[in-house]
């Protein structure tokens, strides 16, 4: 027979045994019993089994051959996994650098970082807790009012800020009659610098002559006629340079209102442009009086809109700081300051440098949240309600490797207008880099004394010494220190040099006022 023939035999053989088994199971459930098979159906049985048999025999050949073919293939990969574990187990030690060696590149020190700020708490809490312990509860709202008011129906330093609304609008008038040709420059030049000076002059003959302010409440008034000072000087040097161009026939100069004049549907503002003198407005000064920069300009930079969410956040912080500050102050401040006192009156150096180290952490910590309360939180609040755009108030001052760059980082505002204003022309002048540098530190050291010798009503220079010896500082650091010593000395100079300073007012203040006894 073909082998068509014998491949199809056992198949339809298949089909006869598939019926016979139906009809056997059939007869079995009716309870018959199944008749005898015939010869032919056991013939074929037989060779149905041994057909399955030789498939199943050939399937396990097959998986036995596949097997063998991996393993042969596997051998090779298993034997050299065996020699790379022997390896590995042989060889431990690599050439490379410790972690905390430069040479190794590692810069990840997170966990540190994380480590110093537990260990900064955890010391700080100890101290407050020990604080706590010896002194009790120290803060006191109604003692917090008094340090701006002795007396309650008499606001001496508030009247005092709001008669520099004259000096605001005698600058306003002398620029436009300078606009208008009615008066010469030499003149307005001579009515400028009159009230500038009156500025500086005025509130502190009045802090020194009117006993009913506190020391607090004149802080607060000469540091608004300083602002006030700063600002003005930039004022009128701006429309200067504005009539100078008019006057050169130069190309306008042109910026955009100060306010928003009309809102569109999207809530943003329409900026209207004009040029000098069309800026010389009430809503123009004012807007530049109450805005968080020294420097005037023909072209401020607006946010297209007020963010309440971000505005309720910066009061939420502005609120929250102030009544941390007030606490820290009194609760750790004045009984560290007070407890200094006797050893400073006797000369004794171990103590004093002791209670100077005491002190150094509190001061240098609300030091550090005043600048968060001032710096981000105040004048964001101020910039954000008057759509101010410029927010840069600080930079990375805390990564400061020299002397200078800390003062150049730390407070923008009066950076911007030292260099604008100070620093440039006199460079222009042909002055020396150093010299400038060294009249910029002296300025801004007069402007220190002058904020603490006036309201504390006695002349010590304890400031204006503290700023006159960073620039031989500067000069060290800058020559000798580089890196992270540069910048550890930097730290250091804060958190050491301004309880120095602190401590030299608050002893001669305790002496002039209350006697050797305190």
């Amino acid at each position: 027979m073909s082998e068509t023939a014998e491949t199809r035999g056992p198949v339809t053989r298949r089909r006869r045994t598939t019926i016979t088994s139906t009809k056997q199971t059939k007869r079995q459930d009716a309870g018959e019993k199944a008749p005898p098979c015939s010869a032919k159906e056991k013939t074929a049985d037989k060779v149905q089994k041994h057909a399955s048999n030789n498939g199943n025999v050939e399937k396990e050949m097959g998986k036995s051959a596949q097997q063998q073919q991996q393993q042969l293939t596997n051998s090779p990969k298993k034997q050299r996994s065996a020699v790379e574990d022997i390896n590995d187990r042989l060889r431990c030690h690599n050439l490379q650098e410790s972690l905390l060696s430069s040479a190794s590149g590692y810069s990840n020190y997170r966990g540190i970082l994380n480590w110093c700020v537990v260990m900064l708490v955890l010391s700080n809490a100890r101290l407050f807790l020990e604080n706590i312990i010896k002194y009790g509860i120290l803060v006191d709202p109604i003692q917090v009012v008094s340090l701006f008011l002795k007396d309650p129906y008499s606001w001496p330093a508030a009247c005092l800020i709001i008669v520099s609304n004259v000096f605001i609008l005698a600058a306003l008038y002398t620029e436009r009659r300078l606009a208008v040709g009615t008066i010469s420059e030499t003149t307005g030049m001579i009515l400028h610098l009159f009230n500038l000076t009156s500025l500086l002059i005025f509130p502190s003959a009045s802090i020194l002559t009117v006993t009913s302010i506190t020391p607090v409440g004149g802080v607060l008034s000469l540091g608004t006629y300083t602002v006030l000072f700063l600002k003005l000087y930039s004022y009128m040097d701006s429309n200067k340079w504005c009539r100078e161009i008019r006057h050169a026939k130069a190309k306008r100069m042109t910026r955009s209102y100060s306010c928003p004049i009309v809102a569109q549907s999207n809530g943003s503002a329409i900026n209207t442009n004009v040029s000098y003198p069309g800026n010389l407005t009430h809503r123009d000064m004012y807007y530049f009086i109450f805005a968080p920069t020294l420097c005037y300009q023909l072209n401020f930079p607006r946010s297209p809109r007020i963010r309440k969410r971000f505005l309720i956040r910066r009061l939420f912080e502005m609120l929250f700081l102030m009544q941390l500050l007030v606490g820290l102050i009194q609760q750790w401040m004045v009984p560290s300051v007070q407890n200094s006192m006797k050893p400073f009156q006797e000369m004794d150096f171990s103590r004093m440098v002791e209670r100077l180290l005491k002190l150094a952490v509190p001061n240098h910590l609300i030091w550090l949240i005043f600048f968060y309360w001032f710096f981000h939180s105040s004048l964001n609040f101020v910039a954000e309600l008057l759509q101010f755009g410029d927010r840069e108030f600080y930079r990375d001052w805390w990564n400061s490797e020299t002397v200078t760059y800390f003062w150049a980082n730390w407070n923008i505002p009066v950076h911007k207008w030292c260099l604008r204003h100070f620093y440039k022309p006199m460079l222009r002048k042909g002055v020396n880099k150093f010299l400038a540098q060294t009249a910029v530190f002296l300025a801004s050291a007069f402007f220190h004394e002058y904020l603490v010798s006036v309201p504390l009503k006695m002349f010590r220079l304890w400031a204006f010494m503290g700023m006159m010896a960073q620039v031989p500082l500067a000069w060290f650091v800058s020559r000798f220190l580089n890196g992270n010593y540069g910048n550890a000395a930097v730290w250091m100079s804060l958190i050491i040099g301004q309880p120095i300073a602190v401590l030299m007012y608050v002893h001669d203040y305790y002496v002039i006022h209350y006697g050797s006894t305190t």
